[in-house]
């Protein structure tokens, strides 16, 4: 049996199998098999792959990743919206490599990515589905762009995502699994769960972890153990602009905004509102802005360095030089994360909001 008539063997049982309390350790465990199976079909396209796939280089503040299917406006956007010129046709795959253009707003560097159109089949490597999924796997952003006639576009593209280890919207589940050498599975948990102690074993089990610390701190569910037990999936927020609406009667426009309510509806052919795109993208970001203090003077306020919410003073060094991780010794910070004016704070300091912020590095 191929693993993809395994897939459908177990896709099919999962669909004919009511979910109750007697059948719940039953699905999870199908659950669990599911996911294997199908991470094992993204790895043999990997595996499988003759091109060299995608080398981006990440530059600005964020980096946000266009993804729709074929045909449905992206680079027209990408060239509206940055200094990029990404080739643009009404015809399919007119991208056939990724590229890269720099959209500056509200004192914020912003990469955008127009990369080839995703089509059904991409997770498992279909239409250069495994290197695109790649660069989407490292962006800070997915943009959705759908065109207004085709909008069952956006659930075959979020799947595609899913299959390949993108959780779009959510974040991590707090879970820490440690193996250990013998002693069997041990489960600590702060929260109630649903699930029982014998169904996650039985999870763990179908990824031959026979003996670990299992530490649970949210209420999660089958499918976030399965994900914290993969180990490989990333989180990422994701917007929806939906283009073309110059083309849609006020009957079909306005059922795709009852459907989509917080999209972007643009027409990036006719410059129609691509400004709420703009918002959008900063928006969801969720950028703050931090102010660097030399030692002993005063601080800019004039140029504030742009970054994203959750930024530490690490990562403020490794934005502006590679040496300054290294050669740190102590920094001072002003503004709401300190606990007082001047507080020393370390590499891990989580900054926020119009902090000041001054390095000492050995020189």
């Amino acid at each position: 049996m191929s693993i993809q008539e395994e897939i459908a063997q177990v896709e099919e049982e999962l669909k004919n199998t009511v979910y109750n309390k007697a059948t719940s350790h039953h699905i999870g465990k199908l659950k669990a098999k599911l996911a294997r199976l199908r991470d094992e079909v993204v790895k043999r396209a990997a595996s499988k792959s003759s091109g060299e796939g995608y080398s981006v280089k990440k530059s600005g503040d964020a980096t946000v990743t266009l993804v729709g299917f074929p045909s449905v406006g992206k680079s027209t956007l990408l060239n509206k919206l940055t200094d990029a010129n990404s080739e643009v046709g009404a015809y399919e795959f007119t991208t056939l490599d990724v590229i890269p253009g720099a959209m500056e707003y509200k004192n914020a560097t912003i990469q955008i990515l127009d990369v080839p159109g995703l089509v059904k089949g991409a997770a498992s490597g279909r239409g250069r589905g495994k290197e695109v999924i790649a660069v989407v796997r490292n962006t800070n952003l997915v943009l959705f762009m759908l065109d207004v006639f085709q909008l069952q576009h956006y659930d075959i593209l979020k799947e595609e995502l899913y299959q390949a280890g993108i959780r779009l919207d959510q974040r991590a589940p707090d879970v820490v699994i440690k193996r250990q050498d013998r002693g069997g599975v041990i489960v600590s948990s702060t929260k109630e769960l649903e699930m029982d102690e014998d169904l996650i074993k039985d999870i763990l089990n179908e990824y031959k972890i026979h003996n670990a610390h299992v530490l649970i701190r949210d209420n999660i569910n089958i499918d976030q153990l399965i994900d914290a037990v993969m180990g490989n999936r990333v989180y990422i927020p994701s917007i929806i602009a939906v283009n073309k609406v110059d083309l849609a009667d006020p009957m079909s426009l306005e059922a795709a905004k009852r459907k989509f309510p917080d999209a972007a509806f643009i027409s990036a052919d006719r410059d129609v509102d691509l400004h709420i795109v703009q918002d959008n993208i900063y928006d969801a970001l969720d950028f703050i802005r931090i102010y660097l203090k030399p030692q002993g003077g005063p601080a800019d306020l004039e140029e504030p360095m742009i970054v994203q919410n959750g930024t530490t003073v690490g990562d403020v060094c490794d934005k502006l030089h590679r040496d300054f991780r290294r050669k740190f010794r102590y920094s001072q910070i002003w503004g709401r994360s300190a606990k007082h004016p001047g507080q020393r704070a370390g590499l891990d300091h989580v900054l926020k909001d119009e902090d000041l912020v001054t390095l000492i590095i050995n020189m």
